[in-house]
């Protein structure tokens, strides 16, 4: 399996298709942190909301780079299950990397500013932590909207860009305060809005993102696994 996603990844990097995703990720932080410096909790909250639609369409064209024979091949080579979660290995290894790269970029740009004394803002060490969490929920929930968007379960490409596009618009729209159905979506945006809070919401605020994520996550995965198997 570990194998079938290094290939996977290397097809994908050296094919060149990895190239308009990471040039809007380039453009995202630009208009993220070119606008001033902000606390590292805040800027990192927004940064995982923005980041969440291109880290999904990274898994889909990633996902949706092998050839359908190949992929078939690959299914009786290793097994439905090892096949699957190779893809999702290497998209998430993938969604990672680009999120350390936009987590270091406004370091480099005196992006983040410590917090004003007094102001209750949490501090730079704290913001951190909290921002690395809140871009991990970001990947995993990008990554399960990503292959639910692949070509191995829509067929074609303009339900999956379907998918991807109202997933991505969903996840903002019921993210908002007071939406009708906040729990249809990943919290993405739910934990932006917390860590740009103050005072700062305690540990069990975060640990219930975390939990929320992780049930959303589940129930897209099997949703996958089902409709793979199903149109396989």
């Amino acid at each position: 399996m570990i194998a079938l996603a290094r290939m996977r990844l290397a097809g994908f990097l050296r094919g060149g298709r990895a190239l308009a995703p990471l040039i809007a990720v380039l453009a995202v932080l630009s208009v993220i942190y070119g606008g001033g410096p902000s606390t590292a909790a805040s800027a990192y909250g927004y940064s995982a909301v923005c980041l969440f639609p291109i880290l999904a369409w990274l898994t889909k064209v990633l996902l949706d780079t092998e050839p359908d024979g190949q992929r078939h091949l690959a299914r009786l080579a290793v097994g439905p299950f090892r096949e699957g979660a190779a893809g999702l290995l290497a998209a998430t290894v993938l969604a990672l990397g680009v999120s350390v790269l936009a987590m270091a970029t406004p370091w480099l740009f005196q992006g983040i500013r410590p917090p004003e004394p007094g102001s209750g803002e949490p501090p730079t060490p704290a913001g951190v932590l909290l921002g690395m969490l809140a871009h991990l929920l970001a990947v995993v929930a990008a990554v399960a909207l990503g292959a639910l968007a692949g070509r191995a379960v829509t067929r074609r490409v303009l339900p999956g860009v379907a998918v991807l596009a109202t997933g991505s618009i969903l996840t903002i729209v019921f993210g908002l305060r007071d939406s009708i159905a906040p729990w249809l979506v990943p919290p993405v945006m739910a934990t932006a809005r917390e860590l740009a809070a103050v005072p700062l919401p305690g540990a069990g605020t975060f640990a219930v993102l975390a939990a929320w994520t992780v049930a959303w996550c589940a129930v897209a995965a099997g949703l996958y696994a089902r409709l793979r198997r199903s149109r396989s």
